[in-house]
């Protein structure tokens, strides 16, 4: 089955005093482009993130956004006590030396003690052990990858539906070439017969063989068999590519850039308005087909 590139997918979790939200959508690309927006004191969350978005995507412009919020009083300030007697002690120490030398100290509060470094402790985010907050995560995080994909799956359905429509509708065109270019022949072949009546009547002692080379060639730039036949062949290749599933977007663009070339040289070498207007045609399906590919995965 065909993958979309484009998609989106949500979530929302918990694990103990944290929650979260997730949000992972993606639009075309030429690969896979991964932006991540995780918060980075979570060890290890954002390499774990990419490695399983490599595994389970192969191309498209992908954003994940992750917000974690901690519920209050999670994490808990404390005094370190046995750093707070060192403090106290240097402080005796200190008013003890200055009053032996007749000096006499402004007297501290509690809240100078406290705006000290390293006497009143509030574990952050940053120095807590984030393992099983990131192990919980990632958890969560497979229920919206699976979501995601399964929503680039319904979308790729969709796709698969109009490209099959649209390489059916080359197919009939293709057909409808083939029958204009035979009925065509006779009005080709009274054409080189004319032109080379009027060389032959107005060049003495031209040499015949030489001009019926040149009407060969000209012959031979005429006949539209070839370009018939690799449309033929590129439309069975185009089946083939769809039913295989994804990825498969770039081959699909590939070969719908060699359709147009096909179609290009079949309305370059038409001399003929039917043909003509039929190759016309084609190459606007053709087009169709290629805006719908730039969506497959």
């Amino acid at each position: 089955m065909l993958n979309s590139m484009t998609g989106f997918a949500s979530g929302k979790g918990t694990d103990g005093h944290y929650s979260w939200t997730w949000e992972l959508r993606a639009v075309n690309g030429k690969g896979l482009d991964l932006r991540l927006r995780v918060p980075d004191w979570i060890e290890g969350l954002e390499a774990a993130l990419r490695a399983k978005l490599g595994k389970a995507l192969d191309r498209g412009n992908v954003s994940v956004g992750l917000r974690v919020t901690q519920e209050d009083g999670a994490s808990a300030a404390t005094l370190d006590i046995p750093f707070l007697d060192q403090v106290l002690n240097a402080m005796s120490e200190i008013e003890t030396r200055a009053m032996d030398k007749g000096l006499s100290l402004a007297p501290a509060n509690a809240a100078d003690v406290l705006a000290l470094r390293g006497v009143f402790d509030t574990s952050s985010d940053e120095t807590q052990d984030t393992s099983a907050l990131s192990k919980a995560l990632l958890a969560d995080f497979e229920m919206v990858l699976a979501a995601f994909k399964d929503m680039r799956s319904n979308e790729g359905a969709a796709l698969e539906v109009v490209l099959n429509e649209r390489v059916e509708q080359i197919e009939g065109l293709v057909g409808q070439a083939a029958h204009a270019a035979e009925q065509r022949k006779p009005e080709i072949q009274e054409h080189f017969r004319s032109a080379l009546v009027r060389v032959m009547d107005n060049a003495d002692g031209i040499d015949e063989t030489r001009v019926a080379q040149e009407l060969a060639t000209l012959a031979v730039k005429a006949d539209v068999t070839e370009e018939i036949d690799r449309l033929r062949a590129h439309v069975k290749a185009a089946r083939d590519l769809i039913s295989g599933g994804s990825p498969v977007g770039r081959k699909l663009d590939f070969l719908s850039q060699e359709f147009n070339r096909e179609a290009n040289t079949l309305c370059s070498k038409a001399q003929n308005a039917a043909l003509t207007s039929i190759g016309l045609e084609l190459k606007t399906v053709i087009d169709q087909m290629r805006e719908q590919v730039q969506n497959v995965e």
